[in-house]
């Protein structure tokens, strides 16, 4: 069984000991009423699992039909058209065609901008 609780923290699932303290606890709180309150305890989680059991139930019908009809429209609702293969083209990427010319807006590379000029003149 899985506990929620961290390995290292060195608690474990209870035990006799730690159940026999919840019970003794739950006597003094409860006194005669303890019957009555573990049969009320007892009714309320019968309910909870009928809940629980009847939203599982829902979430597999629901399931199982659109599963169910899924697989059943697909093969009767899909059948080839007579012109089917005929109008089918071919898709072909578009071909890329590289520039026949360098760019021309290219500084050439023995000039400098005004902006590295000033810069020059600052650093001698």
């Amino acid at each position: 069984m899985f506990t929620a609780i961290p390995a290292f923290l060195g608690i474990g699932a209870p035990g006799l000991p730690e159940m026999m303290i919840v019970g003794v606890i739950a006597l003094l709180l409860f006194g005669k009423r303890l019957p009555e309150v573990a049969r009320s305890l007892g009714k309320g989680i019968v309910e909870f699992k009928k809940g629980i059991r009847g939203v599982e139930d829902e979430v597999n019908n629901a399931t199982y039909s659109s599963s169910h009809n899924y697989s059943h429209s697909s093969t009767e609702t899909r059948r080839p058209l007579p012109d089917d293969d005929h109008d089918r083209q071919e898709m072909q990427a578009p071909r890329f065609e590289p520039p026949t010319s360098a760019p021309t807006d290219a500084e050439p590379a023995g000039t400098a901008t005004a902006e590295h000029a000033g810069s020059e003149d600052r650093n001698a």
